[in-house]
């Protein structure tokens, strides 16, 4: 399918009832129902194989996806949500804030529709982020477990000298690494 964009979405297969219900929704907007797959649970290599056949991976609201779309951001899919004002509806902009895609959230749901019309009819748009993604993946603060490791490690040893010193908790910020 390449050069093609093709609108469909992956959904969890969890129960017949909601596979129904959300096919009837779907063609009662004019969605054909066979652009819905409902999938099974698989093993986390092949789980995230499976998320490198989408195009794009549409966030919800006012729940976002968490550990899902860091996993699709890993496997090199596009994410796009709308942020919310609650932490839950918060989640996926900050990781795609980290990895360096601001530009896929939106702060309404007028935004949101209008962005994903745009990716689901632009394919050298689409390809754009999808070849921004794969160059942030390795160098952006999201997937950066040893950045991460440094910065928690420095915090650590930063409550340590101030409980020895004897002095009450407070607050401070971990000067960032380069890298």
């Amino acid at each position: 399918m390449a050069g093609s964009v093709v609108a469909s979405s992956l959904a969890l297969r969890e129960t017949a009832d909601a596979e129904t219900n959300l096919r009837r929704e779907a063609k009662a907007r004019g969605v054909d129902p066979a652009r819905l797959v409902f999938a099974g649970r698989l093993k986390l290599d092949e789980h995230l194989a499976r998320h490198r056949l989408a195009d794009v991976f549409l966030d919800t609201l006012p729940y976002n996806a968490h550990t899902t779309a860091s996993d699709a951001l890993w496997a090199g899919l596009p994410v796009l949500t709308c942020q919310g004002q609650a932490f839950a509806s918060r989640v996926a902009g900050s990781l795609l804030n980290a990895v360096g895609l601001p530009e896929l959230v939106t702060h309404s749901l007028a935004d949101y529709e209008a962005l994903a019309r745009r990716l689901a009819t632009d394919a050298a748009l689409l390809g754009a982020l999808r070849a921004k993604l794969a160059q942030n993946r390795d160098t952006h603060a999201l997937f950066n477990t040893d950045r991460f490791r440094r910065h928690i490690e420095a915090a650590y040893v930063r409550m340590w000298e101030i409980w020895q010193r004897g002095e009450a908790p407070q607050n401070f910020a971990v000067e960032a690494s380069a890298s």
